[in-house]
Parts: structure tokens; sequence; C-alpha cells
């Protein structure tokens, strides 16, 4: 026997679809925006390469070596890593960051770029 998807069983999905569009709207446009003096911080290797205004626009290469292993650009108060000479380039692919605590990771580089507020965060939840 086989099972008929009912008209009930159709405006369910279509409701719980609007219901997650929603939601994920919402969340986007709500997330954690950087504030004005945010800025980008940049390690490589597990030090700190650089930091750099999120309102500046400006393009920073990543020297390695003597070797520029990868491009940052900052505009329009987003990063975005735009050339990288690793073999996979998913930090090429990665959307640009905006938002507090956002990154993009280039691991054959060993590149880490995160986005840091001006003013740290304060408790999210206090346990005693």
């Amino acid at each position: 026997m086989k099972k008929r998807i009912s008209r009930n069983d159709v405006i369910f999905l279509a409701i719980l679809l609007a219901v997650v569009t929603v939601f994920l709207v919402v969340y986007e446009r709500t997330g954690t925006r950087a504030d004005a003096g945010a800025c980008v911080r940049v390690n490589v290797d597990g030090s700190v390469y650089g930091t750099y205004a999120l309102g500046e626009e400006q393009e920073i290469p990543i020297v390695q070596d003597g070797v520029t292993t990868n491009v940052l650009i900052i505009r329009d108060g987003r990063a975005d890593m735009t050339e990288a000479d690793c073999p996979d380039k998913l930090c090429v692919h990665q959307k640009a960051i905006s938002k507090n605590h956002e990154m993009i990771v280039c691991l054959p580089n060993k590149v880490v770029v995160e986005v840091t507020g001006s003013e740290e965060n304060g408790f999210d939840s206090i346990a005693r």
C-alpha cells in the first residue's frame, strides 16, 4: 500500500517552511553586528599578524617567508579573503565577515581572520 500525501501534510510542510524561512531571515539581520570601532585581527601561525579597522577600506596582503599567501580586502564594513595560494581555496569561498567573532580560516597557510568589537561583550550568564 502506498501512502499518499494528504492536503493537511502539504499545509503543514508549507507552514513549517515559512516559519523556518522567517527565523533565518530574522537571525541573519539581527545577528551580533560589529560596532563602529570594530577591527579585524589577522593571526598567522598562532601569532598576531595585524589588526585593521573594519570601517576603513583597504587591501591587506598576508606575506609569509617573503611570499604573499593570502589577500584580505576590507570594504563596506566587511572583510573578505579574495586570494590564497592554498590548493583547496576554502577560505576564498567563505562569505565576507562583519559580525563579532565571525572567522575566516585558511588551514594550509595557518591564517585566521576574526572580527573583534571595540569593547568586549559582557557576561553571557553567571553560574554559581
